[in-house]
C-alpha cells in the first residue's frame, strides 16, 4: 500500500479532527473515505460527460465508420 503526506495549517487540521470526532471515527479513516468519494465522483462525472458525448454524436460517428 502507498502512502502519501500532507501538509494541513493548524485550523484545517483543527476542523478535521473535530469533524472525525464527531463522526466517532480517527482522522486517517476520515481522510481516507472522503478521498475514496471524492475519487469516486470524478469517475462518475467523466462517465457522464463521455455517455452525452457519445450519445449525442451517435449519427456523426455512425456515418465515418
Amino acid at each position: 500500500m502507498a502512502s502519501i503526506t500532507i501538509d494541513l495549517s493548524d485550523s484545517q487540521f483543527q476542523k478535521l479532527e473535530r469533524l472525525a470526532t464527531a463522526h466517532g471515527i480517527a482522522t486517517d479513516v476520515l481522510l481516507k473515505a472522503s478521498l475514496e468519494d471524492w475519487l469516486s465522483l470524478q469517475e462518475d462525472d467523466f462517465e457522464k460527460a463521455a455517455d452525452y458525448v457519445l450519445a449525442k454524436n451517435a449519427e456523426l460517428y455512425r456515418r465515418l465508420a
